[in-house]
C-alpha cells in the first residue's frame, strides 16, 4: 500500500462475515480470529463491517425462508437475513472436519439457497452485484475443497467470485495447535506467510470488485432477466422447428 492510498476509498461498502464454527462460544473460534483479519483491513479502508457467529442464533437447517412456516419453533434466519441482504460483500468462515466444511456451514448455504427466488429491481437474482470469499481453518487438509464447494455455491446463487477469494491456515496434520494457539510463545500461524498474504490478497480483491460492481449499479440485466430473459435469446425455443 502506498502512503497516499485512501483509506476511505471504499466507503459505501458493506461486509457480512459469517463464522460458521461448531464453537458455541464465538470469542473461541479460531476462525474468528483469521476472519479478524480481513475484516480489519476492510474497516481501515472505509468498509462497513459486521460479524455474524452462527451458532448465537437458532437457525434451523432447510430451504426456506421462514422454517417457522415449515414445523420449527423458532427461526432467527429472517433477522440474519436482512443483514446478508444489505452487505455488499459475503465472507463465510468455516473450520476444517474430515476435510469438509462444518455442518453449520451447510446450513448457511441451504439457508442462502432458500433467498434465492427473491430477484432484484432489475428481474435479476437478488445476490446479483454482490461478491463473496471464504476464510477455512483446522488441522487437517481441505481449504481448497472446502473453498471450491463454498465458492461454487455462492457462484451458482448470484454471487461474483474475484481471483483468489480463499484464505486459510492449517497446522501439522493430526492433533496440535490450531490457528492463534499459543506455540512457543507466540500464536500458531501469525507468522506464516502464505496464510497472511492470501488473506491481503483476498481481501482488497473482495473490496475491488465490490466496489466496481457497486459503481456500475451491478449487472447489465440484458439476457438475465428472470421475467424477461426470451428477449434476448437468439433462437425461439418454442419454435418445434428450432434446431440446435
Amino acid at each position: 500500500m502506498t502512503e497516499d492510498h485512501d483509506t476511505k476509498a471504499f466507503d459505501g461498502l458493506r461486509a457480512l462475515f459469517v463464522n460458521t464454527s461448531l464453537k458455541k462460544d464465538g470469542s473461541q473460534s479460531h476462525t474468528r480470529l483469521l476472519m479478524g483479519v480481513s475484516a480489519e483491513i476492510m474497516e481501515k479502508n472505509g468498509v462497513r463491517v459486521d460479524h455474524v457467529h452462527m451458532l448465537d442464533h437458532a437457525v434451523p437447517p432447510g430451504v426456506y425462508p421462514d422454517m417457522t412456516e415449515h414445523g420449527w419453533d423458532r427461526d432467527d434466519w429472517p433477522e440474519l437475513w436482512a443483514k446478508v441482504k444489505a452487505a455488499n460483500i459475503l465472507v463465510v468462515g468455516t473450520p476444517l472436519w474430515l476435510g469438509e466444511e462444518s455442518s453449520v456451514c451447510r446450513v448457511l448455504i441451504e439457508r442462502l439457497y432458500g433467498m434465492s427466488g427473491m430477484l432484484n429491481d432489475k428481474g435479476q437474482s437478488v445476490y446479483y452485484g454482490k461478491v463473496g470469499g471464504c476464510v477455512v481453518t483446522g488441522n487437517e487438509d481441505g481449504i481448497k475443497h472446502a473453498a471450491m464447494t463454498i465458492h461454487y455455491a455462492l457462484g451458482h446463487l448470484g454471487y461474483t467470485i474475484p481471483p483468489q477469494a480463499d484464505c486459510g491456515w492449517i497446522g501439522e496434520a493430526g492433533p496440535g495447535p490450531s490457528y492463534g494457539d499459543e506455540v512457543d510463545g507466540k500464536p500458531a500461524g501469525f507468522d506464516n506467510e502464505f496464510t497472511q498474504r492470501n488473506t491481503t490478497i483476498m481481501t482488497w480483491n473482495l473490496m475491488h470488485l465490490a466496489k466496481l460492481l457497486a459503481d456500475a449499479g451491478g449487472y447489465s440485466n440484458e439476457g438475465n432477466d428472470r421475467e424477461a430473459w426470451k428477449a434476448g435469446c437468439r433462437f425461439d425455443y418454442a419454435n418445434p422447428d428450432y434446431r440446435a
